[in-house]
């Protein structure tokens, strides 16, 4: 087995999920949160590390609630995202709101010398991705031109992401022949309606059901750190003075396929994806982790 490493994003703040920390919410009836049935999965799949970005204001928590339990069966590590942790020359603001995805994948560069994977702390991606990508970042392939990325991302079925209690944001996935991602649309307030898929307020349309859909699940190789470093540092330069501007990866590499710096292959993944945003998600999710304990995906409890 080759080194393969996945990396949490669980600094968010989860403003909307009513002051809780939604990431440590239970969702399993050993009193697993979401995060162990991603751990769980990527343990299955072959990764051999995972690297935790979280607060140091949430550090007790988090290590109770999942780091400590899961220690003993895989090399965890912590790194941390605070929004003063951006070079001298920028701190031109106090700023609240974290800097985005990209500034905290950067958070991870001094511990991360291997492929690796970016999920979400609150979503639950299903072992298929988890196999796909780590297939995908340890295998032996016809390498690119020099200076171009390979990049992939697990692409789910839009259908498989929708939610029974109101409209969703998708990005929605344009790829080639050879399932190479051209490009992402972000779509709006798309729901089931009329025994249709539609999107939209002000003008309606139908939205193919089976579309891809990114759930920002990627996977990176080494290199792809220090593009971000240089990315990052072109987005502060724009962006230094603001409170809100915030560098995302999605658009960070729409911009590097776009100007032929990097190839991202869709992998498909046909699991079910949910996650928890607002407090009443959290019984939808557990009564799914019962359901595919029942049917024998996953033992009652994890890590026994």
């Amino acid at each position: 087995m080759k080194n393969c490493t996945l990396v949490i994003m669980a600094a968010g703040i989860g403003s909307r999920y009513g002051g809780g920390i939604k990431q440590l919410e239970t969702v399993g009836p050993g009193g697993e949160i979401i995060m162990d049935y991603s751990v769980y999965d990527a343990v299955a799949a072959g990764f051999d590390k995972i690297v935790f970005i979280i607060r140091h204001d949430i550090e007790k928590d988090f290590k109770e609630r999942i780091g400590d339990r899961i220690s003993g069966h895989i090399n965890v590590q912590y790194v941390f995202q605070e929004t003063t942790d951006i070079p001298e020359a920028h701190k031109k603001i106090v700023r609240k709101k974290p800097w985005g995805t990209c500034h905290a994948v950067l958070s991870a560069k001094d511990v991360v010398n291997e492929p690796f994977a970016v999920i979400n702390a609150d979503d639950y991606y299903g072992r298929q991705a988890f196999v796909q990508l780590y297939n995908y970042l340890t295998s032996e392939r016809e390498p690119l031109p020099e200076d171009k990325l390979d990049l992939c991302m697990a692409g789910f079925i839009l259908k498989n992401t929708l939610s029974d209690n109101g409209a969703v944001t998708r990005g929605i996935c344009r790829i080639d022949e050879q399932s190479k991602l051209v490009g992402i649309t972000e779509t709006y307030n798309i729901r089931r309606e009329g025994g249709k898929v539609l999107s939209g307020k002000t003008e309606t349309l139908e939205v193919d059901e089976n579309s891809h859909v990114s759930m920002n699940m990627w996977g990176f190789p080494p290199e792809f750190m220090g593009k971000l470093v240089d990315e990052f540092e072109s987005f502060l330069c724009k962006n230094d003075e603001s409170e809100t501007a915030e560098s995302l990866l999605p658009i960070m590499i729409d911009g590097l396929l776009k100007n032929g710096e990097a190839e991202c292959t869709l992998l498909e993944s046909r699991d079910r994806w949910f996650g928890v945003t607002y407090k009443e998600d959290r019984q939808a999710v557990a009564d799914s982790i019962a359901e595919l304990i029942a049917q024998g995906v996953y033992p009652e409890k994890l890590w026994e």
